[in-house]
């Protein structure tokens, strides 16, 4: 009998061997406190640094909204959607969600190599916290995007509090792809310098700062592909529900929800796959 089959007979098991997939999620929730934890001092860490401390989770989304807007609101002339600040400043706010936690949850592994090396915890770990902490700053930020909006002349309505599902799922999808690109990062350390440029894609394409059936009229086969953008679509539900008037396809609800599972399926089963490696960060 050789020493592997022994070790096997024995229930022995290599250090830092992958666990099963149930096995895993369970360690992972049961060191979820860990999770909340970690993101919480990050957020103190952060607005330790600074001296106007929470006031730039406000301060950048609303300058970036004002930029954004008197620029893009020149360039596009008529072809603005309506009520123009209210549409930028809900995308705005909402895109940095996303883009947060795609970009800090892409180098959560890779940021945290000591952490990784030195102790035994399920890495997926890291991405949730990420997630988490960008969820945690995203509570306050939907607070003064709200004032916004009343102060830009939006009435309140019931259909607001729809935004509390759309927000968790949103927060799964993001999840997904934390993990994916968390991953990926670890294989190839040279895709965080592509971040930047990947988010300003995005950013461009998804409908933050324009009406996709405005800018594309000429073209309705492109309108008709934009339904089937993750992004475009939670930010057109976003916008009908917070919007006096707005108006959005309802079948975005069910899109967005397949998106978002998938998304986070897919993340879980291909993060959990290089688990091993993990603890060879550099």
């Amino acid at each position: 009998m050789s020493l592997v089959d022994y070790a096997h007979r024995n229930r022995l098991h290599r250090v830092g061997a992958r666990p099963s997939l149930p096995r895993y999620l369970a360690d992972a929730w049961s060191r979820r406190d860990f999770a909340i934890a970690m993101a919480k001092y990050k957020i103190e860490a952060a607005n330790q640094r600074n001296r106007l401390g929470m006031l730039w989770i406000f301060i950048k989304p609303t300058l970036n909204a004002l930029m954004y807007g008197l620029i893009f609101g020149v360039l596009q002339g008529s072809n603005r959607p309506e009520n123009f600040p209210m549409h930028v400043v809900i995308g705005v706010f909402l895109f940095e969600f996303f883009s947060t936690s795609m970009n800090n949850g892409a180098k959560s592994i890779t940021g945290n190599g000591a952490l990784v090396q030195s102790l035994a915890f399920p890495r997926i770990t890291l991405p949730l916290s990420t997630v988490i902490q960008q969820l945690m700053t995203l509570v306050p930020m939907l607070g003064v995007m709200v004032v916004y909006i009343l102060i830009l002349g939006a009435p309140i309505r019931a259909e607001w509090l729809l935004m509390i599902p759309l927000v968790a799922i949103f927060t799964v999808f993001n999840l997904g792809v934390a993990l994916i690109g968390a991953r990926l990062t670890v294989h190839i350390r040279d895709l965080t310098q592509l971040l930047p440029l990947v988010t300003r894609i995005l950013f461009y394409t998804s409908g933050v700062l324009f009406a996709i059936d405005r800018i594309l009229a000429p073209y309705p086969w492109a309108v008709a592909l934009f339904d089937f953008h993750p992004l475009h679509e939670v930010l057109s539900i976003a916008r009908g529900l917070l919007m006096p008037g707005g108006e959005f396809n309802p079948i975005y609800w069910l899109y967005f929800s397949v998106w978002a599972l998938a998304v986070f399926v897919a993340g879980v089963l291909f993060f959990w796959a290089a688990e091993e490696r993990y603890g060879r960060v550099d």
